[in-house]
């Protein structure tokens, strides 16, 4: 059952009221209802900013830059975590696994500076971003965040030469930064409703067919939406303690068997934190509190109870969390799983092979 994080009886925090409003949005954007309806003529100005931006790129009147290098861009159509940051993971370790050289360029959410930066294991999430982090830590290449991803490319290319791929990490809107191959992920939403932004959650119109050299990734049982694509799996890789994690050691079952059988606080800082808890109760979690947070939750107090023996929390949140500060609690990180499907590993890799002037990997 969730547990209010630190707020006095009768009021609600500044980390509720942002949780409330964005599970009343996510509501919403299933179906076309009164806020739905009542946001649809702001969902109009999306469009045709959406429409302008395009024109302005066919017509030349935005200025795209093309990469001496590949460049496959992760993203998704709708708002509210996808799952694009494990897709980056999977995509990164398949390229390796080919004996591509990647390096990926973010956003960086969150950062207080604009900067463009290059993240190192000992760069803090509040300046790097927490997702950026944690690629580099568990992908092992190097990663470089800015706004402007033309920059942090460049970047990204001066500094390690030797990178023959760049994988970004969103950006699927972000146009001025030419894209050879794109993934588009979907979870069990699909479109939503329907409409664009405020009004239901798609950034940018869902067409009829899928563009050109695109991949499209379910994060799901199933397909969502009509665009063809394959589904990924994923499942719970064990858990660790938070100073073993940052360490560098493996996740273990046999420790994520024995948690659940304790009372466990479930903490997730998230667009989406019930997939998280529901993976722990397909797990076997059945003395599970939860703490769902805003995503990118910055964790500058402890949001589960002082009392609180065990605490499971994801990477993305892992990432923010020191282990000298965690009070009593220990502190356990769940790491994910996440595999694509063979067939859409095929498909980027057919892709990836078209490409000029690259035509192998080495």
């Amino acid at each position: 059952m969730p547990f209010p994080a630190g707020t006095r009886a009768g009021t609600l925090s500044r980390t509720e009221m942002r949780t409330t409003i964005s599970a009343r949005l996510q509501t919403a954007w299933t179906g076309r209802g009164v806020l739905a309806c009542l946001l649809w003529p702001l969902s109009l100005l999306m469009r045709l900013a959406v429409t302008v931006q395009r024109l302005g790129f066919r017509l030349g009147l935005i200025r795209s830059y093309r990469l001496p290098v590949p460049v496959i861009v992760v993203g998704n159509l709708i708002v509210g975590g996808a799952g694009k940051t494990p897709t980056v993971m999977a995509v990164v370790a398949l390229l390796k696994q080919m004996g591509w050289r990647p390096g990926i360029v973010s956003r960086g959410y969150g950062r207080p500076l604009d900067t463009v930066q290059e993240v190192h294991a000992t760069t803090p999430a509040s300046e790097s971003g927490d997702e950026p982090l944690l690629l580099h830590l568990r992908c092992a290449v190097p990663v470089v965040v800015g706004r402007d991803r033309v920059a942090a490319a460049q970047q990204l290319l001066r500094a390690h030469p030797e990178i023959n791929v760049i994988v970004s990490d969103d950006g699927l809107q972000h146009h001025r930064l030419e894209r050879d191959i794109q993934l588009v992920v979907f979870d069990e939403r699909g479109a939503g409703n329907g409409w664009l932004l405020p009004a239901g959650p798609l950034r940018e119109p869902l067409t009829r067919t899928p563009p050109p050299r695109t991949v499209v990734i379910y994060n799901a049982a199933q397909a969502s939406t009509p665009w063809p694509g394959e589904t990924v799996q994923r499942s719970l890789a064990g858990a660790v303690l938070l100073g073993d994690w940052w360490a560098g050691r493996p996740a273990c079952m046999k420790t994520l068997t024995a948690l659940k059988f304790k009372p466990v606080c479930a903490v997730a800082g998230m667009a989406r934190p019930e997939r998280f808890f529901s993976l722990l109760r397909h797990a076997g979690f059945s003395r599970l509190q939860t703490a769902p947070l805003p995503d990118h939750f910055h964790f500058d107090s402890l949001p589960w109870p002082a009392d609180a023996l065990d605490v499971i929390v994801t990477e993305k949140d892992a990432v923010k969390l020191k282990p000298s500060d965690m009070g009593a609690a220990r502190v356990w990180v769940a790491p994910l799983n996440f595999a694509l499907h063979p067939d859409s590993q095929e498909a980027l890799l057919a892709l990836l092979s078209l490409l000029a002037p690259l035509q192998s990997p080495h």
